[in-house]
């Protein structure tokens, strides 16, 4: 079983930055990829970013691209998302996930970070 702590998160003016970690401990070889997705208040989760664990390869929200940065580093079995220019769209409930094999559902979500963005 994986367990995946995020952290990070706080109160920001728009057009500051903040990046987000997520901690994997337990079952964490074997990864096919992590992501990071968002929940606003009285909105459905989306997604906004995702990184192969192995390849590194990563993908984007049409949202957050050019602003947004996902990373990891797998010797600390850590993802990181370096957000850039914020938007007070961009206030939510950040949440990590592991996708553990190629075209599986993500899955073991962690906590959530909050993350609010002041005009």
């Amino acid at each position: 079983q994986v367990q995946l702590v995020e952290s990070g998160g706080g109160l920001v003016q728009a057009g500051g930055s903040l990046t987000l970690s997520c901690a994997a401990s337990g079952r964490t070889f074997g990864f096919y990829a992590m992501g990071w997705f968002r929940q606003a208040s009285g909105k459905e989760r989306e997604f906004v970013a995702s990184i192969r664990w192995n390849a590194g390869s990563s993908s984007y929200a049409d949202s957050v691209k050019g602003r947004f940065t996902i990373s990891r580093d797998v010797a600390k079995n850590t993802v990181y998302l370096q957000m850039n220019n914020l938007k007070p769209g961009d206030t939510a409930v950040y949440y990590c996930a592991a996708q553990v094999y190629v075209g599986s559902q993500y899955g073991n979500w962690g906590q959530g970070t909050v993350v609010t963005v002041s005009s």
